[in-house]
């Protein structure tokens, strides 16, 4: 028999909300963009000015990869009209740009996880996150393992685990495969990011994937080639529909 007193529920409330308010006071919270102090430790770690910077994207979108549009109604744009995307739909958080890029980039290059919390409290919050299929598997978009060796994590990776939480039995981070090194992406033209990744997935385990509904992760779109190559890559292993779900986009 415990000789220490059992808590009742709300002494037990009560102690968490005194720990939080010493935590709040010793290591107060501070806005990840412009540094302002902020009231509590509560997602997002964005003042309110800062938070009203973050563009969430919403219709009207492209249908297919969801390309925002100025104005109008959903429908497909030029390039998915033209069959240039193998994925059945791709869609994005917010918008490449402050407040966001720079948590992106410290995220990518720096090894900084302070703000990836934040990100996936934004992801998660975005229109385009309700317009995702229940998936079978979610899978990061893989990084070669000579930039994991480098790198030491797969932003890609850590983003779907602190985005799809609930979903975390779901993520195989390991089934799709980069097999050669390729140039970084950002110093690429599209066609030229295209003809870079052009054969440069495999899939692991193809039993895995024969049949299943496939949701991709990863940072960024840009052009779309990395996601779209991914995908091209998935069908070819028999998946019955792969989507994609990036935390930003650029536009």
């Amino acid at each position: 028999m415990s000789l220490l007193p059992k808590l009742q529920p709300d002494r037990i409330k009560g102690l968490d909300l005194f720990i939080q308010a010493c935590k709040e006071l010793v290591f107060p919270a501070h806005c990840l963009a412009c540094g302002r102090q902020l009231p509590c430790w509560k997602l997002p770690l964005f003042c309110h000015d800062c938070l009203a910077l973050a563009s969430f994207i919403s219709s009207p979108v492209c249908v297919c990869c969801g390309i925002p549009f100025a104005s109008g109604n959903d429908h497909l744009c030029g390039q998915c009209l033209a069959h240039t995307y193998s994925f059945s739909l791709a869609r994005s958080a917010v918008l490449y740009r402050d407040p966001v890029a720079p948590l992106v980039s410290r995220l990518k290059f720096n090894k900084d996880l302070t703000g990836l919390s934040t990100l996936a409290w934004l992801a998660a919050a975005s229109p385009g996150f309700r317009m995702l299929s229940p998936p079978d598997l979610i899978i990061p978009v893989p990084l070669h393992t000579e930039r994991l060796r480098k790198r030491n994590y797969n932003q890609a990776s850590l983003l779907a685990q602190a985005i799809f939480q609930e979903g975390r039995r779901k993520i195989d981070p390991i089934l799709l495969i980069r097999n050669r090194a390729t140039i970084a992406q950002t110093e690429l033209s599209g066609q030229q990011r295209r003809r870079n990744l052009s054969g440069a997935f495999s899939v692991k385990r193809p039993q895995m994937v024969e049949g299943k509904k496939i949701l991709l992760v990863d940072d960024v779109f840009t052009t779309g080639s990395t996601v779209n190559e991914c995908a091209r890559t998935l069908y070819k292993n028999g998946a019955e529909r792969v989507e994609a779900f990036t935390l930003a986009r650029v536009v």
